[in-house]
């Protein structure tokens, strides 16, 4: 009886466990132009309007077409996934600096202030190769929002 009870708490803890983590990931934006609604419907109200597309947001819910997110000041509101993507952006929460090489001891080819979004192009270990404006090298992946799907 022990070992049947176990069984079926060790199932359901488990697979609650994996079905919540399964809920949070990052998408972002795929249009500059994106409402943001109170409820997961076209007739919510509009709550606000984001503007930049290619930012990252973490889904923390999803209903039917809609997905609830979170950004990284801690704004959240529902949007149709028609207006998401596959993430491969970040934005830094820290000052950094953007190096031609995957080492902190190669030439610095810019200062990234706090807030900047980086579009990836690619990662390897700690470090992504990154866009931003007219700059492009390696950044180290600490302290960063968003993740790369």
């Amino acid at each position: 009886m022990f070992k049947l009870i176990f069984f079926l708490f060790y199932i359901f803890f488990f697979t609650t466990y994996s079905i919540s983590e399964q809920t949070e990931y990052f998408l972002m934006l795929k249009n500059k132009k994106v409402n943001v609604r109170f409820g997961p419907n076209m007739n919510s109200p509009i709550k606000y309007i984001y503007k930049k597309v290619n930012l990252p947001l973490k889904v923390i819910d999803k209903k039917e077409n809609f997905r609830r997110i979170i950004d990284h000041k801690k704004n959240s509101g529902w949007i149709h996934i028609s207006q998401l993507k596959k993430s491969k952006s970040f934005i830094t929460t820290s000052e950094k600096i953007l190096f031609n090489k995957p080492t902190k001891f190669s030439k610095p080819l810019a200062k990234i202030d706090k807030g900047r979004l980086l579009l990836v192009k690619k990662c390897s270990n700690d470090w992504c190769v990154v866009k931003t404006g007219k700059f492009s090298g390696w950044i180290s992946k600490e302290n960063i929002w968003g993740t790369i799907n």
